[in-house]
């Protein structure tokens, strides 16, 4: 699997169309009142699942990164009992499966290692493998590591420890990061809300109010600006939010 490639499955494709049509049908009658523009801009809507996936990608090597961390430490502490890089792998695998299901990412990633292995491949060969179809560099590092370590005959357990140790210490501090920014984003979910609720509140509590807007080459020309300006706030907030850690 190559994780800088995203498939959408029939029900992800399905799941996002539905939602990017409902939210069509909503800008189309708090922005513009009319049919025809929900039907105008329904074709954007169908390329609304292809430009999820530029999310759906990195929430995906997010999820590979925090399952490689404690894949990583049992890999550790399996080197530590006294067992070969080689077989570490399999006790790794057998461990993993009880933290998550045989179908995870890293369940399936270290099983393949594992049975690469069997198969008289290097280990280090078969990270290396795994760390440039991830595109993740923390992963790309430890297999840099186990790579000279393994080729210069060093103290592989500790050079390993100590590696598996500072990756985990820098996924951690991301997953930090992140933590102290969400409250951010979930503020800023609640922001993009507030216009559409206003307009929706004023024209249950005082219908006609907007009416001109929606009546009017001038008013659709405002809604238009208006609309336009909402989607790139949107863009804006999303752009600072999510930088990458």
């Amino acid at each position: 699997m190559n994780y800088d490639e995203y498939h959408l499955s029939c029900s992800e494709y399905g799941t996002l169309l539905l939602r990017a049509v409902a939210v069509n049908a909503l800008f189309a009658f708090v922005f513009y009142r009319s049919v025809l523009f929900f039907l105008l801009f329904l074709p954007l809507a169908a390329l609304y699942p292809l430009y999820k996936k530029r999310e759906l990608i990195p929430a995906r090597k997010r999820r590979l990164l925090l399952q490689f961390r404690e894949g990583l430490s049992i890999l550790s502490a399996s080197l530590s009992a006294g067992y070969s890089i080689e077989n570490a792998l399999k006790e790794s695998v057998d461990e993993l499966s009880l933290l998550y299901d045989r179908s995870e990412l890293i369940v399936r990633e270290f099983d393949q290692l594992s049975h690469l292995v069997s198969m008289n491949m290097p280990v280090e060969r078969a990270m290396d493998e795994f760390a440039e179809r991830s595109g993740i560099d923390d992963i790309r590092n430890f297999a840099r590591v186990l790579r000279i370590a393994k080729r210069s005959g060093g103290e592989l357990v500790a050079i390993m420890n100590h590696s598996a140790e500072t990756i985990g210490d820098r996924i951690q501090v991301k997953e930090e990061l992140r933590t102290m920014t969400a409250s951010r984003r979930f503020e800023q979910s609640i922001m993009n809300a507030v216009p559409l609720l206003i307009v929706l509140y004023i024209n249950l509590s005082s219908p006609g109010f907007f009416s001109i807007m929606y009546t009017s080459v001038l008013g659709r020309c405002v809604m238009t600006v208006c609309l336009a300006a909402y989607l790139f706030s949107i863009h804006l907030a999303w752009s600072i939010l999510n930088i990458e850690l």
